[in-house]
């Protein structure tokens, strides 16, 4: 009998290990502690504005090479919607001005030489103080190697480098921020024009991924939460569902793709990032004003990023531990007038919803990065997956698949006895 490959976890990190086993052949079976796919990247239909929403605004970059991978496996690159450049929208709440970053294709940045492309009040040889963070030292905080103020600061690297980690630059791992701009802004614009799921992460990343699983006749039960897991031999032996104990024969693998947290509870010794930083999203139903672009950065304002969709408007804050406890119609009414202010519009409050996703990421801290364990553990049957492991980037979508990517690859080393 051919071995079994359980996936705990059918979030980005799971599908993508389970879809890349599956075009393996392997046989997969995915549990679910809860009754939907997709973890933090979902969709669902909201009561309070009567739509399908996200419960986050996910961004890809054209470089993202495996998040893209695994789209064209399950069939939906074809989904995503972006310009065609690398281009960024952005305006200043305070002063009222508004720029669009236009990056050129090639590595060399050719860009910085010309002011109507690059962010106003710089100069191009300010562009290149960033090159300090490409080679930042373990143990290093952004602002330990950047000067964290000014222009470029303000108005480009503080939103860029929020928006990829979470954090606020002062706290964040400088070595995952020179990661980021490896990957993006250093590789050039055909690495950095942003991509984004229009119809939703749910028909982009999400279901076709299932419809993927399902054709290939790749179990995937829900409501179906591992509560303990037993070792013996140096391998993981059974998985305690509650309603059912699973025991795992000679040859059988467990990915574990859920929350550091959860899989410090499932595996002995582990100690995996424990701190976190929040995401906040407000949806708003209304008719995106005709100049707004489908993505606008914003410095100096409660918002940070707005995207706009067919009949809404979705915003994004990131490290949004402050506003947790701020309440939930004062924090829609002060991001309405903000959007009021940003679009040139006006009118009373559409139906909205807030989404706070209080343990979003890991906080990329240099002492949470370097608990970042790798995908091995210390039983060879059972390995790890999820953006808080050690892919070597923040925690992004990008990351998650490279996780799942990578368990995978483990998986099919232990079967081939490499």
């Amino acid at each position: 009998m051919a071995a079994t490959v359980h996936i705990i976890g059918a979030g980005l990190a799971g599908l993508s290990a389970a879809v890349r086993l599956t075009e393996c052949g392997a046989d997969v079976v995915v549990h679910e502690a809860s009754a939907q796919a997709g973890g933090r990247c979902r969709s669902y239909h909201d009561l309070a504005t009567a739509m399908t929403i996200d419960n986050g605004n996910h961004l890809l970059l054209s470089g993202n090479h495996a998040a893209l991978g695994y789209l064209r496996s399950i069939g939906s690159d074809s989904r995503l919607v972006g310009p065609s450049g690398a281009e960024f929208a952005f305006v200043d709440l305070a002063t009222g001005e508004g720029w669009t970053l236009l990056l050129s294709d090639s590595r060399f940045p050719w860009w910085i030489f010309d002011a109507r492309r690059r962010v106003p009040g710089t100069s191009a040889i300010d562009y290149f103080s960033m090159a300090r963070l490409l080679w930042a030292p373990e143990g290093k905080t952004i602002c330990d190697v950047l000067t964290c103020s000014g222009s470029l600061y303000e108005r480009l690297v503080r939103p860029l480098l929020l928006a990829g980690l979470n954090i606020d630059p002062r706290e964040g791992s400088a070595k995952l921020a020179g990661a980021l701009l490896r990957e993006t802004l250093a590789a050039g614009g055909r690495a950095c024009r942003p991509l984004i799921a229009r119809d939703g992460l749910g028909p982009v990343f999400i279901e076709p991924a299932l419809d993927f699983l399902q054709a290939r006749n790749t179990t995937v039960r829900f409501s179906h939460q591992l509560r303990a897991m037993t070792f013996e031999e140096g391998g993981a032996k059974t998985l305690d569902f509650g309603d059912d104990i699973v025991s795992l024969r000679r040859g059988d693998s467990v990915i574990l793709a859920v929350p550091p947290y959860a899989a410090a509870m499932l595996v002995p010794g582990l100690d995996p990032p424990s701190s976190f930083r929040a995401i906040l999203n407000a949806h708003f139903r209304v008719d995106p004003p005709a100049k707004l672009p489908a993505m606008l950065g914003v410095v100096n304002g409660t918002i940070e990023w707005i995207f706009a969709f067919p009949g809404r408007l979705a915003v994004t804050i990131s490290a949004a531990d402050r506003l947790l406890d701020t309440p939930r119609e004062a924090l829609a009414h002060t991001i309405w007038d903000e959007i009021c202010k940003l679009a040139g519009i006006s009118g009373e409050l559409p139906p909205w919803q807030i989404v706070r996703e209080r343990r979003a990421t890991f906080a990329p801290t240099p002492a949470e990065s370097a608990k970042r364990p790798g995908a091995r553990t210390a039983w060879t049957n059972l390995f790890l997956a999820g953006d808080w492991t050690a892919t070597g980037l923040p925690p992004t979508i990008e990351s998650a698949v490279r996780s799942g990517h990578r368990a995978a690859e483990c998986v099919g080393q232990l079967q081939s006895g490499a």
